[in-house]
């Protein structure tokens, strides 16, 4: 598995360079260098002036940073496009399966398929959904599947996203400024379009909308406010779709029937983006000393008065033990193979994987089954012994909650940094839409590792973002 050299997918300069890449080598070989730092430094004057920041937490607080924006795209060909699109349609579909079933007849548990202590006794799995019927039964109505890249034909799912997945605003973002910065790119490229996202999403929420509210329901996206790392999301996102963004203070259940608190009065709402965690969502129901959520609400969403994207309870198919589990997932309710695979994993549950994973921690990638955005990790061809020695000792102690897995040559693209155009190492987060319909909108959000021979793209890891470009065929 593990590639020695990385996949360069621009593959070279001129007429040397892969097919999807041939114009934009052409254009990266005749542009002066000068120009690529003055549009480097117009993104950020962009990007500032649009307010697109994350939060960055370490002990003691946290800090506002502008997300690092590179201006070289990563393109896709159209074929390229198509054999990972159908592979993404499948995972979800077996995704919201799987959800469906566990909070229901548990057919896969019972099958042996999956673990049921790995599920029945997993902290993001919510007792409280047994039983519940959701529209189409959909429980992951916006997924953002992480993909890496080895070789020119192979894509492996990472991770799934499929809780409060974030990141899409600065994928439209960065489409934005490319648009802005490089229009004779774009004259030269048929590059398929994603600013449609925005209207997508709110046409995949009202599809699942209670049936009461009609052919006009209204939608609201909850955010947990201005503090939350992804509250510039929020706000991007509630502004494009045309819906309010609430917080909880702002909302009230009345008779399991939720209300926004308006100027001209109670206002009902029907479907609900939270972007919430699901123990902050009703005091009444999980933490009783949450301040962020509404008391009431989830009593109205059993009784199915509200609906609530994504669903309680998703955060077990977010876990990165079960993650492991997705292949068997995709046989068992759909009776297919699987068409994106999977990041071989090891599972320190299992004593051999973990006599395996601790005899050879300098060779893995060693994460938290609950961890995220780059935290709780170690990688172990570029830690030091004595990192490597002190994670060990963290794994020992609850070694469940690890997986490892091995140290890919994650694929690079051409990227402008201090010393020019080089290749970086990149993954790839496309988003998935499931409603009445399931919706891939073509690209995603391509995170980068910006720093030399670095794996971990994260922009909380020093990661930036770079626009991807799906062309027409």
């Amino acid at each position: 598995m593990t590639e020695s050299v990385a996949f360069d997918e621009m593959g070279g300069t001129g007429a040397d360079a892969r097919l999807p890449y041939a114009q934009l080598a052409d254009w990266l070989r005749n542009t002066p260098p000068e120009r690529f730092e003055q549009q480097r430094r117009a993104a950020d004057v962009l990007f500032r002036r649009l307010g697109i920041t994350f939060a960055v937490y370490f002990e003691g607080g946290s800090t506002e940073r502008l997300i690092p924006f590179d201006i070289v795209p990563r393109v896709l060909s159209g074929g390229e496009w198509k054999s990972m699109e159908a592979g993404l349609v499948q995972r979800v579909k077996a995704l919201n399966a799987f959800l469906h079933d566990i909070y229901h007849d548990q057919d896969i548990l019972r099958a042996g398929k999956v673990p049921s202590d790995l599920v029945l006794t997993n902290p993001q799995y919510q007792k409280e959904m047994r039983g519940i019927d959701l529209p189409n039964r959909v429980y992951t109505h916006i997924s953002g599947i992480d993909l890496v890249r080895t070789t020119e034909h192979q894509f492996y799912v990472l991770e799934d996203n499929v809780r409060t997945p974030s990141g899409v605003s600065y994928m439209l973002e960065d489409r934005e400024v490319m648009m802005r910065l490089f229009p004779e790119l774009f004259s030269s490229h048929r590059v398929r379009p994603v600013g449609h996202y925005p209207d997508e999403l709110l046409k995949t929420l009202r599809s699942v909308a209670p049936k009461a509210a009609g052919d006009d329901p209204t939608v609201v996206l909850l955010t947990p406010g201005s503090f939350n790392s992804a509250y510039f999301e929020h706000v991007f996102l509630a502004e494009q779709m045309g819906i309010e963004l609430v917080e909880g203070s702002d909302l009230v259940v009345q008779d399991d029937v939720v209300y926004m608190r308006t100027s001209a009065g109670l206002v009902k709402i029907d479907m609900i983006y939270r972007r919430i965690d699901d123990a902050f969502l009703d005091p009444k129901a999980f933490r009783p000393d949450s301040m962020l959520g509404v008391p009431g609400l989830f009593g109205a969403y059993r009784k199915g008065n509200v609906m609530l994207a994504n669903a309680v309870g998703t955060g077990i198919a977010d876990d990165k033990a079960v993650y492991t589990f997705v292949p068997d997932m995709v046989r068992f309710y759909l009776g297919e193979e699987p068409i994106l695979e999977n990041v071989p994993t090891y599972s320190l549950r299992k004593p051999d994987d973990y006599k395996y994973v601790m005899e050879h921690l300098g060779e893995l990638v060693v994460k938290e089954v609950h961890g995220s955005g780059g935290y709780g990790m170690l990688v172990g061809p570029k830690s030091t012994k004595a990192e490597i020695e002190t994670f060990r000792e963290i794994v020992k102690k609850t070694p469940d909650n690890y997986i490892a897995q091995p140290t890919l040559a994650l694929s690079t693209c051409p990227t402008f940094v201090e010393e020019g155009v080089a290749p970086r190492h990149v993954d790839l987060r496309p988003y998935v839409l499931t409603g009445e319909n399931i919706t891939v909108v073509p690209g995603g959000l391509t995170r980068v590792a910006l720093r030399k021979g670095s794996l971990v793209v994260n922009s909380s890891q020093g990661g930036g973002t770079k626009d991807t470009w799906v062309l027409e065929d």
